[in-house]
């Protein structure tokens, strides 16, 4: 029979996942430190009035700027690549409005540097690399194992070995998603006094079949 280390009870509601809020903090940053230290800066009010974030779905840019989201003087604009003509120029003012104003700050995000924005205005392109550029790289496997455990622990809760591996193979790889599943597993288990283990995953996920992959 399994059993489960002591730990303080928590609050997390076992038949939702709520993923928690996107934070700097909680941005799991890999091989993307220098971007978030700029980030940052720019939450602080500190460095280039023009920051730009470019990388595939599942990067964190999304993640990033919506953590910035609310930031008196940051202003963001997500998904630029997506923009119609509209959107376009209305992008085209923010850009020169801050530049005419020091101490705002614009932060984009696209799937592409802004040289390869072919489709998107000239002016709205060239603006785009005003500032730094960041490409933002995936987390690997071993980076979302780390998180996981690390996340695990500021719970303090005790994982089985082959847990985070298993994860990794069966849920969606985004880390919102992977940390909002260890927290219900967590709440979980401790409603049935068991230690977070393979089989008390499969039982959990036999309850969200459309969850695991």
């Amino acid at each position: 029979m399994e059993s489960a280390p002591q730990r303080r009870p928590h609050q997390y509601a076992l038949d939702l996942l709520r993923p928690p809020a996107p934070t700097l903090d909680n941005f799991v940053p890999g091989e993307n430190g220098a971007a978030l230290a700029a980030l940052r800066d720019s939450q602080a009010g500190r460095g280039p009035q023009f920051v730009h974030l470019w990388g595939p779905q599942g990067s964190g840019r999304s993640h990033l700027l919506a953590a910035l989201r609310g930031t008196p003087g940051v202003l963001v604009d997500d998904d630029v690549h997506g923009y119609d003509d509209a959107a376009q120029a209305a992008l085209f003012i923010r850009q020169n409005e801050v530049r005419e104003h020091p101490g705002r700050i614009l932060v984009t995000a696209a799937d592409a540097p802004p040289a390869q924005l072919r489709h998107l205005r000239e002016d709205v392109r060239t603006r785009l690399a005003w500032g730094l550029v960041f490409g933002l790289r995936p987390l690997t496997d071993s980076d979302r194992e780390t998180a996981l455990r690390a996340h695990a622990r500021s719970l303090g809760v005790r994982l089985d070995d082959e847990l985070v591996p298993y994860m990794l193979t069966r849920l969606p790889r985004d880390m919102r998603t992977l940390i909002s599943v260890l927290d219900a597993l967590d709440a979980y288990a401790l409603a049935r006094k068991r230690a977070l283990t393979i089989p008390l995953l499969r039982d959990w996920l036999a309850a969200k079949p459309d969850l695991a992959s």
